[in-house]
């Protein structure tokens, strides 16, 4: 029979299948011996122990489409990353670390900036404009108000989705629009391992519609690039894609360089300010990291 894993406990596994439900599986041994780990989203095979109990063995995973290493799932074809418009204040800066990360993964991110009622229009807007002008697609949603969720849904049809997000942002209240039926099948799932109710401590993975699944991510308050150079910054930033190869240098990393076509853009306005902002401030860490390992 085959399933996806929706979440991995303590060395149970558990198996959505279309249809048929949920199954609480372990793994046979042969992953672990040759040091395969089954990972959230992967499409498996199991064999039913005990159909009543829903209890059966993990015998194969089938092959990923794609992977991610934070948060760790596998078969991701989206992203929605989740930030408060207000209360708290959005950190830019971790928010365009997330898309960095989602871009070296070719991961399409859609931005989701909750909580639209505690900030103004100006506001609201000044947010949108940044990431619309970077071709990022961006919406603005009120959970508690149940605003903009009809939109959420169906930019999520047919996906697999991974949500992620700062804490504090509203994401748990979105996911409980999203899929009513969550916080009940989660709190089944911890009575039966013994871990009481539901956080977001790991990842999950919750089934939608057909072929439509979101991933629910632990919330996340810092981010590295990994081991990023810093001259490859510059194509995980979509707005400067456009000026590749348009430079007077070959190479160029768009921050000192005479005959730049990213500067030139920005004076004209058609590269927005905040970003590349962000984008040198990011570059000079990168900078640093690189003194540091060398010295």
């Amino acid at each position: 029979m085959q399933g996806r894993i929706v979440k991995g406990i303590a060395g149970f596994y558990y198996i959505h299948v279309e249809d048929q439900g949920v199954y609480e599986c372990k793994a046979k041994g042969i992953f672990r011996n040759q040091k395969i780990k089954p990972l959230v989203g992967d499409d498996v095979k199991i064999e039913i122990l005990d159909e009543e109990e829903k209890s059966g063995n993990l015998v194969e995973i089938l092959p990923r489409r794609s992977e991610l290493i934070r948060p760790a799932v596998a078969n991701v074809d989206q992203a929605l990353v989740i930030f408060a418009a207000a209360r708290p204040k959005p950190n830019l800066s971790l928010l365009d670390r997330f898309l960095i990360m989602m871009e070296r993964q070719s991961i399409h991110t859609i931005i989701c900036f909750n909580k639209k009622d505690e900030t103004s229009l100006e506001e609201l807007k000044r947010l949108c404009d940044i990431y619309t002008g970077s071709q990022y697609q961006v919406i603005c949603t009120s959970a508690i108000q149940e605003e903009g969720i009809a939109q959420v849904k169906a930019l999520l049809r047919g996906h697999t989705t991974t949500l992620a997000g700062p804490s504090g942002v509203g994401k748990s209240t979105l996911v409980n629009l999203l899929v009513p039926h969550a916080e009940m099948e989660t709190g089944k799932i911890s009575d039966k391992i013994d871990r009481g109710r539901h956080t977001t401590r790991h990842s999950e993975l919750f089934w939608l519609e057909t072929d439509s699944y979101i991933f629910d991510t632990p919330g996340f308050s810092s981010l590295e690039l990994g081991r990023m150079e810093k001259e490859e910054l510059r194509f995980s930033f979509p707005e400067f894609r456009a000026y590749e190869g348009k430079c007077r240098f070959q190479g160029c990393v768009h921050i000192n360089e005479p005959g730049c076509a990213v500067k030139q853009a920005l004076e004209e306005g058609a590269v927005g300010r905040e970003r590349y902002e962000s984008y040198t401030r990011l570059f000079q860490d990168l900078k640093g990291r690189e003194k540091r390992r060398y010295s």
